[in-house]
């Protein structure tokens, strides 16, 4: 493959993640999907639904994803979430500093540009906080601390951290059929779950669960199938084209935050390209207000105080100190980490569900405490 052809494959990888990212933004804005939502409906008022559209999110990317390994569209060693340290240490902690953060801050990285979208110059300054700390924990001082510390706790399997590649040698599968049948049986379970009961078998809650785990799964596509180059004309090495991670990505929206200020800080740059971390976020707050326009719905939002800031600062903080130690958020572990069967992805998504849990206790306390 020449040169001009992989320019022009670059750009249909980026433009098809633009559009997925668009949908995902206005999917989100439509329908008020959260996971911080979704835990907090519970906690405050025993509200499952928001819960069940992510469980149904989450079961059809498994799905999604163990079907496109099965059919060889994509090799799940080769995505950013394969290897065979298994870093529970950094996903708990991690994990726990970002669902405590993303309480604080009103939401997570995902519906942080949601809200941009929508006309939160909250949510503004959260992103380009949380894109800060997020750099630093990737490159700067906080990098130093994350690698000598909770980095360095991690268990060597002799396969790759993963239920698939754990059980296949053991069931004497192969790899792809170990990986379908745990889809199916991991994401049918979720799919299940969800969909009991009438009450909510509702067009928002099915476009919600539904439309975000197609949208997670056909990213896993771009960047896998379509942005997949078995041998790339300048290193002589497969590569997956507008990766930042030189590996198959699907949605995640921490590390992207750092990349896409990056981008914009040193535009001047001709290193500085496009990924597919950087359109993501453009796409997402791009689609939310799309949507919020169209349903007459953006609204200029600001601080109501000091400590509405000084929460929404430290949420922020968290959110990109624990997002990049954890190695993902609500959606990068949460859900694209989740399809993969990923060890470190379950830790890392039980460890925002408590830190998110936490953090509403202690808001609910100091509430009760004022009045």
């Amino acid at each position: 493959m020449q040169s001009p052809d992989l320019t022009a494959l670059t750009q249909q990888v980026l433009w098809a993640a633009f559009a997925l990212s668009v949908a995902f933004g206005a999917i989100v804005q439509r329908t008020h999907f959260c996971t911080m939502g979704a835990i907090s409906d519970i906690v405050s008022m025993g509200d499952w639904t928001r819960m069940r559209q992510w469980a149904l999110a989450a079961g059809v990317a498994v799905l999604g994803f163990a079907a496109l390994v099965f059919f060889g569209q994509i090799d799940p060693a080769k995505t950013l979430y394969a290897s065979n340290r298994w870093l529970w240490l950094s996903a708990l902690v991690g994990g726990a500093m970002f669902g405590f953060g993303m309480v604080l801050a009103s939401g997570c990285g995902s519906k942080t540009l949601v809200r941009i979208g929508g006309g939160s110059l909250k949510a503004l300054v959260v992103f380009v906080v949380m894109a800060v700390a997020a750099f630093a924990t990737l490159r700067g001082i906080t990098a130093v601390v994350r690698v000598g510390t909770v980095d360095q706790v991690a268990a060597t399997l002799p396969t790759q951290a993963a239920l698939p590649s754990m059980l296949a040698p053991v069931l004497g599968w192969s790899l792809a059929a170990t990986s379908l049948s745990l889809g199916l049986g991991l994401g049918g379970l979720l799919v299940a779950w969800a969909l009991v009961g009438r009450e909510f078998i509702r067009g928002e809650n099915l476009l919600a669960g539904l439309g975000i785990g197609a949208v997670l799964v056909a990213m896993w596509w771009v960047s896998g199938h379509l942005g997949h180059v078995a041998e790339h004309p300048d290193t002589l090495e497969e590569a997956f084209l507008a990766s930042q991670s030189g590996r198959i990505e699907s949605f995640s929206f921490v590390a992207p935050f750092a990349y896409t200020l990056d981008w914009l800080m040193f535009f001047s740059d001709k290193s500085k390209v496009l990924r597919l971390g950087t359109v993501s976020v453009a796409g997402v707050v791009g689609g939310s207000l799309a949507a919020a326009l169209a349903s007459r719905s953006f609204r200029w939002e600001g601080f109501g105080g000091t400590e509405d800031v000084a929460n929404h600062l430290l949420g922020a903080v968290l959110m990109g100190v624990g997002g990049i130690t954890a190695l993902g958020c609500t959606v990068g572990q949460g859900l694209s980490g989740l399809s993969t069967l990923s060890l470190t992805s379950f830790v890392a998504l039980a460890a925002i569900f408590g830190g998110a849990v936490l953090a509403l206790r202690y808001q609910g306390m100091r509430l009760e405490r004022m009045a």
